[in-house]
């Protein structure tokens, strides 16, 4: 019914806990950790993979490791990276590399600034290019919140400045999780919604937004957009929610959230999995369908899932003993589904 096909390999791609970013027809790989062992620090390389052209290159050593991180697209041409763990802290700082000059800065803090005492495993939502929402696991080395702040992130990409104002609105506290942005009923605004990273199955509004703040993704994915629209149509689909999941991925399709893999909260073995679980938005209220994997090779935890050119990547991460890198990109693939 649903595969992932191999459509590159490489040492380069073996990480997790990584960023993958689209721009300009190209992934780009930011930092990760090559291992499970905690005394081995973060990567500081950006790599880059064209499916196109089936290229691989690394494009940068910024010495600024990291992993845990979170990053967005700015201006088409901005890689914008914020918080991580850097070996020995998590941060809150603000990273900046320029697809165009291939440099890789640390950007300055704009005052009055009230940032994070530091970020790691959550989720930075972009409004526009000016604006973020950061949502997750904060804290410093002995301590952690038993909430999330939710915090409004201003950054300025010529000036290279950012500015945090933590908002009145918070969550429960969450490691690993997802923050998806969907319209309101009514269609006049947009609300951020988290879930996962937690063992309650609970899903939070975060935020919301009228609907000339928002600077929509429009990404063209008709392909893949009929072909979920299949699936969840199909005779095999079964409605479930995602269920107690962290450091699993989630990507926009259309009018479809994607979710897979990750590692199931209070399972004490074999709690990495490989099921897929696909959200249709289309009507209210949504609707969650669970489509098992059949593969245990599949089983990741710490990856990515990457839209580009109307495919869906699925991008390093550990394997299913939790600790193994995975050195390969897939591709989602589908087989005739019955109406």
């Amino acid at each position: 019914m649903w595969t992932w096909t191999p459509v590159a390999q490489d040492l380069l791609f073996a990480r997790a806990y990584h960023t993958c970013t689209p721009i300009g027809g190209k992934l780009y790989l930011y930092g990760g950790m090559k291992s499970a062992d905690p005394k081995e620090p973060p990567l500081d390389d950006i790599v880059t993979f064209d499916p196109e052209q089936n290229a691989v290159e690394t494009v940068t050593h910024g010495g600024l490791s990291r992993s845990h991180h979170d990053a967005v697209v700015l201006g088409d041409k901005w890689l914008c990276v914020v918080g991580g763990w850097d070996g020995s802290q998590r941060l809150s700082s603000v990273l900046g590399y320029d697809t165009e000059t291939r440099i890789l800065t640390s950007w300055a803090e704009k005052r009055p600034s009230n940032p994070p005492a530091g970020l790691s495993s959550h989720t930075c939502t972009k409004i526009s290019d000016r604006e973020l929402c950061v949502v997750g696991r904060e804290g410093g080395l002995r301590t952690q919140r038993r909430y999330a702040s939710v915090y409004t992130l201003q950054v300025d990409t010529s000036a290279r400045t950012y500015q945090y104002k933590e908002n009145e609105s918070r969550t429960a506290s969450r490691s690993g999780h997802s923050a998806v942005l969907l319209q309101s009923g009514r269609r006049d605004g947009w609300s951020l919604y988290v879930f996962g990273g937690r063992e309650l199955t609970t899903v939070d509004l975060v935020g919301h937004w009228k609907a000339g703040k928002i600077q929509e993704d429009t990404t063209p994915c008709p392909r893949l957009s009929e072909r979920l629209s299949r699936l969840v149509a199909s005779e095999k689909a079964k409605q479930e929610a995602p269920k107690s999941l962290r450091h699993h991925s989630c990507s926009v399709i259309g009018p479809f959230l994607v979710v897979f893999g990750g590692e199931t909260l209070g399972r004490s073995r074999d709690s990495v999995c490989n099921d897929l679980y696909v959200c249709d938005t289309r009507r209210a209220p949504i609707s969650w369908f669970r489509f098992p994997g059949s593969d245990p090779l599949h089983k990741r935890v710490g990856h990515r899932t990457c839209l580009l050119n109307d495919n869906l990547y699925l991008v390093g991460g550990f394997g299913g003993d939790g600790k193994t890198p995975c050195p390969k990109i897939s591709r989602l693939d589908f087989l005739e589904v019955e109406q």
